[in-house]
């Protein structure tokens, strides 16, 4: 596993000052342009998926997207969006919550989940928490299970994991890189 996260951590960026001053922003892009650090990820991912026993990946939008659509191929599984609201069209289950500045909310079309279904939430980023602990109620409500959460980089020092332990209530929380 070392490898890996010197190969991951090799092909993030650093951008300073963005999107606003005082911000270390961990760009993933170059992780994405490199097939074999991609296809790593993916891999490692995917493997999650398989250990927590999940049949079907949710990915958080938008990054969450690009990292869990092929990790569901991968694993074999289906993959649901988790779109911010009025980006679904027809019947949608939504979730409201806090932001730093303000509030947002999540939709999923309730139908893509069953009470059978042990979800594994997927996103590239943990910070502070807010949209995966709602993405967790999300997936509840729609009467499905949480098989766990998976991300490629967590910042720890926002204290997301902390925030999230009541909401997932045993599920793991699988970060391949904190930083």
């Amino acid at each position: 596993m070392t490898d890996i996260r010197e190969l991951l951590l090799s092909r993030i960026r650093d951008v300073a000052d963005y999107p606003e001053p005082g911000v270390m922003f961990k760009d993933i892009t170059p992780l994405l342009a490199d097939p074999a650090a991609f296809t790593a990820l993916t891999d490692a991912l995917a493997e999650i998926a398989e250990r927590t026993g999940a049949t079907k990946v949710v990915g958080l939008e938008a990054r969450g997207f690009i990292l869990g659509a092929p990790v569901a191929v991968r694993a074999g599984l289906g993959f649901i969006p988790v779109r911010k609201a009025g980006k679904l069209p027809g019947a949608t289950l939504g979730q409201a919550y806090d932001l730093e500045y303000g509030s947002a909310e999540i939709e999923v079309h309730a139908e893509d989940l069953t009470a059978g279904d042990r979800v594994l939430i997927v996103d590239d980023v943990l910070a502070t928490g807010g949209t995966a602990e709602a993405s967790v109620q999300l997936i509840r409500r729609a009467g499905a299970g949480v098989a766990g959460l998976a991300v490629l980089m967590e910042l720890g020092f926002l204290s997301g994991r902390a925030r999230l332990a009541p909401a997932l209530n045993g599920a793991p929380l699988e970060a391949l890189l904190t930083v």
